[in-house]
Parts: C-alpha cells; structure tokens; sequence
C-alpha cells in the first residue's frame, strides 16, 4: 500500500472507492462473508478485479478500508453539558454499534489490516473525537486531563474489551473508566485501574 487512502481522493478515485465500498456493504448485507470475494465486488463496482488489486492489494485491506469509514460517525458528537457525558453518549453508542455483527466484523477486519497508514488513520480519528470533546469542555470551564490519558484510560480498555471480552464492554464500565481518567486531582497521576 502506497498510503494513498489517507487522503480523500477526487475524481474518478473517489467515484471507484465510492463504488466499490458501496458494493462491499451491499454484499455484506445481502449474503455470508464468503460472499465477498474480489471478482464479485469488482463486478457490483463495475470495475476489473485489478482496479481493488491495484488500490487495496488484497481483500483484507479493502474489507479494512470499508470498515474503517464504519467508525466515522454519520452524526455530531454529542454535547450533553459535561466531559463525562460527552465520553459516555459517545462511547455509548461506539460500544452499541461495535457490539453488533457488523461492528463487530468491522473492528476485526481492521484489526485484521497490516496497512499502518490505516491504522494511523483509525487513531487520528479516535484521538480527533477526544480533542472535540474536551475542547468544548474547556469552553464550558472544565478541566480536562491530556488526551493520551483519555486514550490509555477510556479507549484501550474499552477496544480491548470489544476484542477480548465483549461481555465486559458495558455501558456501566465504560462510566468507570471515564470516571477514573476525568477523577479528582488526586487520580490525575494515577493509571487507570
């Protein structure tokens, strides 16, 4: 991978990336995963098979590719009033939509990418959704902690329990870990638990 789909393509690029992730979601909707194969997708594109082996390189990273627009959110974030409201309707519904099988075999495919510019991708986008939110808390007056202690605090713990422990990607330990990385001045220098 050449790291190109980093950047919004124009044109005829993105008129194919929108065809062909188009065609993968309505694959994935309309039979098994092994369904997805590259000849199909290319023929509900309408394009040759070289065109995604060109592009993506294989199905993993397409499926990846496809997946990873699956985390950005259709909607604005949410703004309850406070940080920690703020992380919870997020987080909320991250967790909601990630706990469904298509979430679910989103998150895999990603996972499952070798691109690391994918992956930086998948970060820059996590990492842009806490800096909105405590901008806006700073706005309001709040204090709010570094981003990597929202990353270490809230969001591995709750990817690591999307990917290991679905049983424990709850709503009410998502408020705990929020709680903990937005705790009092004495938690500020504390790890998260």
């Amino acid at each position: 991978m050449t790291g190109r789909e980093g950047v919004r393509p124009g044109g005829r690029s993105a008129r194919v990336q929108q065809a062909v992730h188009a065609a993968v979601r309505a694959l994935q909707e309309s039979g098994s995963r092994e369904m997805l194969t590259i000849p199909r997708i290319a023929e509900r594109a309408g394009v040759t098979p070289s065109t995604l082996y060109r592009r993506w390189g294989n199905l993993a990273e397409l499926l990846a590719d496809v997946s990873l627009e699956r985390l950005r959110p259709d909607e604005t974030l949410p703004d309850t009033g406070t940080l920690a409201g703020d992380l919870q309707a997020w987080g909320d519904h991250y967790l909601e939509e990630m706990l469904s099988v298509p979430g679910r075999l989103a998150l895999n495919d990603i996972m499952a990418s070798t691109d690391d510019a994918r992956r930086e991708r998948c970060r820059r986008y996590t990492e842009s959704v806490l800096e909105t939110l405590c901008w806006r808390a700073r706005q309001r007056g709040e204090w709010t902690p570094e981003i990597p202690r929202l990353v270490d605090g809230v969001i591995a713990p709750m990817t690591y329990r999307l990917l290991y422990d679905r049983a424990a990607a709850t709503p009410a330990n998502l408020a705990r870990w929020i709680a903990h990385s937005l705790g009092g001045p004495a938690d500020r220098g504390r790890d998260p638990a």
